[in-house]
């Protein structure tokens, strides 16, 4: 939604310089941040930014579901973790929050967090693996966007592993869980993702038979990889 740079109040009289940003600063007042939370978030104004910050924070292997507080706390997390941070960012700062689901065989999902500029899309996420990380906005579709992490997307014995991408799901509609902000986990938003529809990338009789990773991009994948 486009905000106009002239808009009225309640009695007709015009008020300027009322922009989008500003706008949605106001709304975020109601989502439960703190004031140092906020001025965190809205620090990361672009989501080269925000890769940045979530890219510094330690990855950790575990089976949480942590809130953007909880993160921004603690300054660690996994992907899920670090998707729902780049949301909480992006939202702060003017855009949907939106993260996708990428489905898996033989190794764990993936979630993206999504942006749009001039109508392309392109993602922001947390990983292990050096090239599941940053997309720049050059993508017409999401599955153009998910496909894109396909020749990245492999588990440690060098197998292909992704298989099917979600549609967008947006978090507004679960801010009744407190996503942002709850000290407990919060799962709401990983069953949200495993019901979203999702959209196989190709047939079962073409990836049952997908050749293995050649060594030398499975080693450049692994570049900075964290062990347990």
């Amino acid at each position: 939604m486009q905000f106009e740079n002239l808009t009225t109040n309640s009695n007709g009289i015009a008020l300027k310089g009322r922009t989008r940003a500003s706008m949605q600063r106001r709304k975020t007042q109601s989502l439960g941040l703190s004031a140092a939370e906020l001025r965190t978030l809205r620090a990361l104004r672009t989501p080269a930014r925000i890769q940045r910050f979530i890219d510094a924070l330690a990855y950790q292997y575990a089976d949480t579901a942590w809130s953007p507080r909880h993160v921004l706390r603690e300054r660690k997390g996994h992907c899920l973790e670090g998707a729902l941070l780049a949301a909480a960012a992006l939202r702060v700062n003017g855009h949907p929050p939106l993260v996708m689901d990428l489905e898996s065989v033989h190794d764990d999902d993936h979630v993206v967090a999504l942006y749009r500029e001039r109508g392309l899309w392109g993602g922001i996420a947390k990983s292990n693996f050096a090239g599941l990380r940053f997309r720049p906005p050059v993508y017409r579709t999401l599955r153009e966007l998910a496909v894109s992490y396909f020749a990245h997307y492999y588990n440690l014995r060098g197998e292909y592993t992704l298989r099917a991408y979600s549609r967008p799901v947006n978090l507004a509609r679960l801010d009744r869980c407190h996503w942002m902000t709850a000290e407990e986990d919060v799962w709401c938003v990983a069953e949200a993702l495993i019901a979203a529809r999702h959209y196989p990338l190709a047939p079962d009789k073409v990836t049952r038979f997908l050749p293995r990773l050649d060594r030398r991009s499975f080693e450049a994948g692994m570049h900075g990889w964290v062990r347990h």
